[in-house]
């Protein structure tokens, strides 16, 4: 098992229109491939870290599969990864087990109660174009019979970050929308069913 990974997320997002995102695709992407992805979500049955600000993902890529614990961070989130063998995503998959020691120390300060259930499957279609301010990412994202789009932007200074995000915005002629991380966007619809 390759050990545990820490990094500092700094991204700014923004749901899109489809024909927003077909505008910018155009712009930035339209000779790329898309990456395809998936992420399968987990929470205990009272979504104990969900509530706390945090989520738990397995992202499965053509390289591979890896554990993210995702956290409130004062810039951002703090995200915790982990590569996984196929035998422990099963495991986690069926019991809830996660076998890495420090992704259960990780885990400890939530305190959760319940054990580890999965929630679902969220795939997505990623474009990524590095741009001198930061990295462009279009996602085209199904999950639970629903189809959005968003435009993502990682940068590594969050102030200047902040203004080449509204500036390619405006550039684009693209509304500023409070737009949620894609679990919570995932965790609110699968409540309503």
């Amino acid at each position: 098992m390759i050990p545990i990974r820490q990094e500092l997320e700094i991204e700014f997002k923004n749901l899109l229109s489809e024909q927003e995102y077909l505008s910018l695709f155009t712009h930035y992407a339209s000779a790329k491939q898309p990456i395809w992805q998936a992420n399968d979500y987990f929470d205990t049955p009272d979504f104990e870290l969900r509530k706390k600000g945090a989520a738990l993902r397995i992202r499965e890529k053509k390289q591979g599969l890896v554990l993210t614990l995702k956290q409130p961070h004062e810039e951002g989130l703090l995200e915790t990864h982990v590569t996984l063998s196929s035998t422990e995503a099963e495991d986690l998959f069926k019991y809830g087990l996660i076998h890495s020691e420090e992704m259960n120390e990780q885990l400890k300060s939530f305190d959760l109660q319940g054990s580890l259930e999965h929630l679902g499957r969220l795939e997505t279609e990623r474009i990524e174009t590095v741009l001198p301010e930061g990295l462009l990412v279009l996602d085209k994202s199904r999950y639970l019979g629903h189809t959005d789009y968003e435009l993502e932007f990682e940068v590594s200074n969050f102030e200047q970050g902040q203004k080449d995000f509204e500036r390619l915005l405006s550039e684009h002629d693209i509304p500023q929308r409070k737009t949620k991380n894609k679990i919570l966007r995932f965790m609110e619809r699968k409540a309503l069913s």
